[in-house]
């Protein structure tokens, strides 16, 4: 298994749809930055986000979700409360490779205000929107800039196939748009 460089990112997201919008160079001037790094290619956060509340007094529950947990809010920059998240998604679509599994960072920009963002494996045949949880760790409100970078995706070939892709098991979260809320 390898790490993919900025040159095979580029031929499987022109080629192959891998990455769409896909970004040729990395753009950085007055923004947090997005689009290709030496190993990785770097996200952006869409301007949909869904921001949890407790006016409910609801349970979270991923067996037994709950919508009325979350605010949708549209717009460029969306403000966190304290101690609290949002769900996001990425403005890229992204279709990984059946030999390729794509593990994914957040950025030091917002780690370095206490922001973290939680992602889980895109896995072998997995396609969609990436659902971005953005929790904000401190006791002030935080603010996310959209169509802005959000965190950066590593890419892993394998020598061979995988037996089973997700795609191939019908995963759940297969072919999402926009942003989705946990199924069971």
């Amino acid at each position: 298994m390898s790490i993919k460089s900025d040159i095979w990112i580029e031929k499987m997201a022109r080629e192959h749809g891998m990455i769409e919008p896909y970004v040729a160079e990395l753009t950085k001037s007055g923004v947090i930055s997005f689009g290709p790094s030496s190993y990785g290619y770097d996200i952006r956060v869409a301007n949909e986000f869904r921001i949890f509340h407790n006016v409910n007094s609801t349970v979270v529950d991923p067996k037994n979700f709950d919508s009325r947990s979350f605010v949708e809010f549209t717009g460029d920059v969306c403000t966190i409360p304290p101690n609290s998240f949002a769900l996001a998604r990425s403005v890229e679509y992204i279709r990984m490779p059946r030999n390729v599994t794509g593990v994914v960072l957040g950025k030091s920009t917002y780690a370095r205000c206490g922001i973290v963002t939680n992602f889980t494996p895109l896995e072998a045949g997995w396609e969609g929107h990436i659902t971005i949880e953005i929790s904000n760790t401190t006791p002030l409100p935080a603010r996310i800039y959209a169509n802005e970078g959000i965190a950066q995706v590593l890419f892993f070939e394998s020598d061979e196939q995988c037996r089973i892709s997700y795609a191939d098991r019908k995963g759940k979260y297969q072919g999402q748009q926009g942003i989705t809320l946990p199924k069971l």
